[in-house]
């Protein structure tokens, strides 16, 4: 069996995990992962008691329960390198042997949720409602340099999506990848189904101008127009993609939910969604502690 070596899986000194800073008796068998280190405040304020509150630099992680049900929430802070990071760390706390540097033999799965806020890409999608993410598209480009990428693909969704836009080739090429199906269809009644990018930044990437011109001005037209088998992607966010696809290669169960804060065909924004971010931890919260 290989011995993962110190430069690959890197320890702190109390034996935590490199970046998140935690013991693997820390982390809880259902994760919800947040952008903002302040979310997991709200979150952990919902929680019925807490047994640890831990932070590093923008990732902050606490657990606590929730009527009955242990439960982590961690902060990623922007973007799927991010993602790269927490989502490797979390699966090394539940199935490596951090003192032997081994993996164990038997798999331990998470069930990973991600609550967030996003910019709508269609019409008919009202600010503050809640936009369940079924089909995350990765912009990215991190999945592609992971083995076994095209396993965990759509790749005839990808196909048609690739012919559809006239793709850049000097832009990664994106990725389809599908969430728990279980996940779905427990938050499905309050939720919006969606199909999601996850883009690589927040201006260009996406499709606003400041100063700079876009390599491609239609982008965001061609992703709305898109179809593929009666579906249309709804809204534009940062991190689904590769919580998604790296979950499907390690063997987790994933879901990303997002409050729509950004209308980008009615030009419009809701700056004051807290109180639909404090709604949608509740019936998350709910929701879980019901598996």
């Amino acid at each position: 069996m290989r011995t993962i070596e110190a430069s690959e899986l890197i320890l702190n000194p109390d034996g935590s995990i490199f970046h998140l800073h935690l013991l693997p008796e820390q982390l809880a068998d259902t994760v919800i992962l947040v952008g903002d280190p302040g979310r997991v405040d709200a979150v952990a304020a919902q929680l019925g008691s807490i047994e640890c509150r831990v932070q590093n630099r923008e990732f902050k992680s606490c657990t606590g329960t929730y009527k009955g049900k242990r439960i982590s929430v961690v902060s990623t802070g922007i973007g799927t390198d991010n993602i790269d990071i927490v989502l490797n760390e979390l699966d090394a706390l539940a199935n490596i042997d951090l003192q032997r540097r081994q993996v164990r033999e038997q798999h331990h799965p998470l069930t990973i949720v991600r609550l967030g806020t996003s910019g709508g890409l269609q019409p008919e999608l009202e600010l503050g409602c809640h936009v369940l993410t079924a089909t995350s598209i990765g912009f990215d480009g991190l999945l592609n340099f992971y083995a076994n990428r095209n396993r965990v693909s759509d790749l005839d969704m990808e196909a048609a999506f690739v012919q559809h836009t006239g793709w850049n080739p000097l832009c990664a090429k994106p990725y389809f990848c599908h969430s728990n199906p279980e996940l779905v269809e427990l938050f499905a009644d309050f939720t919006v189904r969606g199909m999601t990018i996850s883009a690589p930044g927040f201006y260009g990437p996406q499709g606003r101008v400041l100063r700079l011109p876009l390599a491609d001005p239609e982008l965001n037209s061609k992703v709305e127009s898109f179809c593929f088998k009666g579906q249309k992607i709804t809204n534009f966010e940062m991190e689904s993609s590769a919580i998604n696809g790296l979950s499907l290669l390690l063997g987790h169960r994933s879901l990303t939910i997002c409050t729509i804060i950004a209308q980008r065909v009615a030009k419009g924004a809701k700056v004051d969604y807290q109180q639909a971010i404090a709604d949608l931890i509740g019936k998350t919260l709910e929701r879980l502690a019901s598996i």
